[in-house]
């Protein structure tokens, strides 16, 4: 599957490789002109230097009219004097019947083939340009001239190389371009991925301030970005306002609202105990439930309130220590003992009101159906984005399965002997539930009730 710059969602990993791929392009286009170049001036020098041992030649038959006299030592170069070595000269008289042969001593026995008689057309002044095969199958480039010196004959001057050398010479410029590319593009790459940390790096630090909001550390950002981020961030220290007017909005809303509810509930209730009867404890009755369920809902939108709040952070030791002590001493009588606690850095991200009253409605729970003990412990899960998995054992008789989703519902009491309004566990899966969190009971390893509450950690 090709891979697609859209599947990529790290900003950091699609500027390096947007970078290594230009990169890559741009060295590997450089070498390809490079090496052509370098091809380019290998076969004019090795045309230029035909050119001078065969006009050397021509030079020489032209002014005696002795080709015995054009050896190689005239010609400087001892390759002509070594057998089969790819370099040759060849001169052949051609007005003479027999087609006298002068050769260098490279060609031994054998001779060149005439470019005439391969086709190869002749350019100005009578040189004709070609390839030919040579005296062991290698592929020759070939040059030659027919130079008519009066009386003294016309005569085919020939000279011929092999490109091997010229070819190693390339060979040898493409591997040391190739070595020395590599260790660019690697500096390249090293230098993009250091670019993109440098560049990105405000990024980060954005990140960190954020997290120290979320965590309660601070309460907008405050340190300086470059002119790309500033806007970014000075739109987030804008949202963040907004949600914290929204929210205190909201809770004066909830309280007033609750004022407006409870002095009229205060006067009905006054009027039903100056008229005594069955009307009147009706009344009572029905008042006392729509108090319950007031300061249910009530609750319920506070902490559906404090849920959305940025910077809200609890420590969670100092509230369990707090809530196991008073505990102690109410169920004291009982026998009951509470144990347990929490890492002194974890911390709940909401606010500690709501964390004592979801822990403490469990501990209460457990306190009235234990015999004996009560246990609580609390660990973190991920990392990214860290839960908080808060767990409460008994040794009580426990809760049938089946009983176990009513024990949640609002109201709902199991056991009428009991003291309570039954709202207890309702009321944290409502709290749990604002902050993104679950409640979970099943059985204990203590053989009573085993409640697991998930809430969001930082």
């Amino acid at each position: 599957m090709p891979l697609s710059f859209v599947s990529i969602r790290s900003i950091a990993a699609r500027l390096f490789l947007t970078a290594a791929a230009m990169s890559s392009v741009v060295l590997i286009v450089a070498s390809i002109l490079l090496t052509a170049y370098y091809r380019s001036e290998a076969e004019e020098v090795f045309e230029r230097r035909l050119d001078v041992y065969l006009r050397a030649i021509v030079a020489d038959v032209s002014e005696s009219g002795q080709e015995g006299r054009t050896g190689p030592g005239q010609l400087g170069d001892p390759q002509f004097e070594l057998p089969g070595s790819g370099w040759y000269w060849q001169i052949t008289r051609l007005d003479d019947k027999s087609h006298d042969i002068k050769a260098s001593r490279s060609l031994f026995a054998n001779t060149l083939p005439k470019l005439s008689e391969l086709g190869v057309a002749a350019e100005v002044g009578g040189f004709r340009r070609g390839y030919g095969p040579g005296p062991d199958g290698r592929r020759l480039r070939i040059v030659e001239r027919v130079i008519d010196v009066g009386d003294l004959g016309i005569y085919l001057v020939q000279v011929a190389g092999s490109g091997e050398e010229m070819e190693e010479q390339i060979a040898r410029f493409r591997f040391a371009l190739i070595v020395a590319f590599a260790a660019l593009a690697i500096a390249l790459a090293i230098g993009a991925a250091f670019q993109v940390r440098f560049g990105l790096r405000p990024l980060r630090q954005l990140q960190r301030e954020l997290a120290s909001i979320r965590g309660g550390e601070r309460e907008r950002i405050i340190d300086a970005y470059p002119s790309e981020v500033a806007p970014l961030a000075e739109e987030l220290n804008l949202l963040i306002s907004a949600n914290r007017d929204i929210l205190e909005r909201a809770r004066t809303q909830v309280g007033n609202l609750a004022h407006a509810l409870k002095t009229p509930l205060s006067v009905i209730v006054n009027e039903a105990d100056a008229a005594p009867g069955q009307l009147a404890g009706k009344v009572q009755e029905q008042a006392q439930i729509m108090r319950d369920q007031i300061s249910f809902y009530l609750d319920r939108a506070r902490a559906a309130a404090r849920g959305g709040a940025l910077g809200a952070a609890t420590q969670i030791a100092p509230s369990i220590e707090a809530l196991l002590r008073a505990f102690s001493k109410i169920y004291g009588d009982k026998g009951v003992i509470f144990s347990g606690g929490a890492d002194p850095r974890l911390r709940f991200l909401g606010e500690r009101q709501d964390l004592e009253e979801m822990i403490g409605n469990l501990l209460d729970n457990a306190g009235k159906w234990a015999k004996s003990r009560v246990t609580i412990d609390v660990c973190v899960e991920g990392a990214s984005r860290p839960t908080l998995r808060v767990t409460i054992d008994d040794d009580g008789p426990g809760l049938a399965s089946h009983l176990r989703a009513a024990a949640t519902q609002r109201g709902r009491r199991l056991d009428e002997t009991k003291p309570g309004s039954g709202l207890g566990l309702s009321i944290v899966v409502d709290l749990a539930a604002a902050y993104g969190g679950s409640l979970q009971l099943n059985d204990s390893p203590n053989g009573g009730l085993h409640a697991e509450l998930r809430l969001p950690g930082f």
